[in-house]
């Protein structure tokens, strides 16, 4: 008989809750069972509790690393604060595989601290950038790698731009455009960047502590520019409440002879247009869709939705730890997200001046912003 994998569930009700399906996509794989759930919110707890199919349920999830054996662990709430605290125990209780909500946490020390655990004790753990497990994805790395859109030359990437526009849309969403930017073009070189709030430069005096547990936070006006390998360049953006409708949140990929267009998620929205001016109103050319199938060539595929890119992250997760692999979108892919956040605000701390890769300052540069 095939082994049957014992997974855990750590949540925090009305503290980010149990993020995006992280807790109920266990059901999907019938070599796994939810044995032990925690969260320190006796409301959510039961009604967790209810949901999973009447597992053990703890107050305290060190508790439940205390008492149970896991092969897996679902760290699920979205709030950032106690990312660090809850992969670290798990990571030192003996599990092999942990699969945690975006984003990985709130400062580089944390991320380190993170992926130290993970790797002293073999753990593989993936992030939750669902967009890596895509065959929508797939379709685009082929068209860049046949040449289809020239040589690589930069990248446009931006958030929702709604109300969290700014920093915390930097944190948020950002972590998605990072991430597939640096899956597609490599490991920045350096980071150059601004921050702004009601039409200053952000000083001290702006930075409070931000949602969802991102830690101190300011700027309702961002960018930046990073040089990627092979000279190519990559401008993030984000401003408050300058949304267009539908909104541009995802990244634009532009080419010597060409440009894509790509939203996030497991069935993104993304298109071609075969042309090097990038002014299709002026040559006439337009833009084809890209589907899981190809281009030009009508989706097949149904399920679009968040749970759909949870199944195949699981599933590569499973592999991974049977396979002695990290996984597709892994802890080392995540930390480099939160990389690309900061350097925006450590640029930005140093008055504009170029940061290079990886980032010396490993804590948060707003702390460290003067009141002028």
């Amino acid at each position: 008989m095939a082994k049957k994998y014992r997974v855990g569930v750590i949540g925090s009700t009305e503290r980010g809750n149990y993020g995006h399906g992280l807790d109920t996509v266990w059901r999907e794989f019938p070599n796994t069972e939810v044995v032990a759930v925690a969260d320190d919110n006796t409301g959510g707890l039961a009604k967790a509790v209810k949901r999973l199919g009447n597992p053990r349920g703890y107050a305290d999830y060190r508790t439940m690393l205390e008492k149970e054996t896991f092969d897996f662990v679902s760290i699920c709430p979205r709030w950032l604060d106690q990312h660090r605290d809850m992969l670290v125990a798990a990571a030192e209780s003996g599990v092999r595989g942990i699969y945690e909500e975006k984003p990985l946490c709130r400062t580089l020390r944390e991320a380190d601290e993170m992926v130290t655990a993970c790797e002293r004790n073999n753990v593989k753990c993936a992030v939750s950038h669902q967009t890596r497990y895509s065959p929508i994805l797939d379709q685009v790395e082929q068209l860049i790698a046949d040449g289809r859109i020239g040589r690589l030359l930069e990248f446009q990437l931006h958030g929702k731009e709604d109300n969290r526009g700014g920093g915390e849309d930097l944190w948020v969403l950002g972590t998605h455009v990072f991430d597939l930017t640096h899956h597609l073009a490599g490991y920045p070189l350096w980071c150059q960047g601004y921050a702004r709030q009601g039409g200053e430069s952000v000083t001290a005096r702006h930075v409070k502590p931000g949602n969802e547990g991102i830690g101190p936070l300011a700027g309702d006006n961002v960018g930046a520019t990073y040089a990627l390998p092979h000279e190519v360049l990559a401008h993030f953006r984000s401003v408050r409440r300058a949304a267009g409708n539908p909104n541009r949140f995802g990244l634009s990929i532009f080419g010597s002879e060409g440009v894509i267009k790509m939203t996030t998620g497991y069935l993104p929205s993304a298109s071609f247009l075969p042309d090097g001016s990038w002014a299709p109103g002026r040559t006439g050319k337009k833009w084809i869709h890209i589907s899981s199938n190809g281009l030009g060539v009508a989706e097949t595929l149904k399920d679009g939705g968040l749970h759909a890119g949870n199944v195949l992250a699981i599933r590569d997760l499973i592999d991974a730890v049977e396979e002695d692999r990290d996984p597709e979108a892994s802890i080392h892919d995540a930390r480099t997200a939160v990389e690309m956040i900061v350097a925006l605000f450590e640029s930005h701390r140093q008055g504009g001046a170029r940061v290079d890769f990886p980032l010396a300052n490993r804590d948060n540069p707003l702390t460290q912003l003067t009141a002028k």
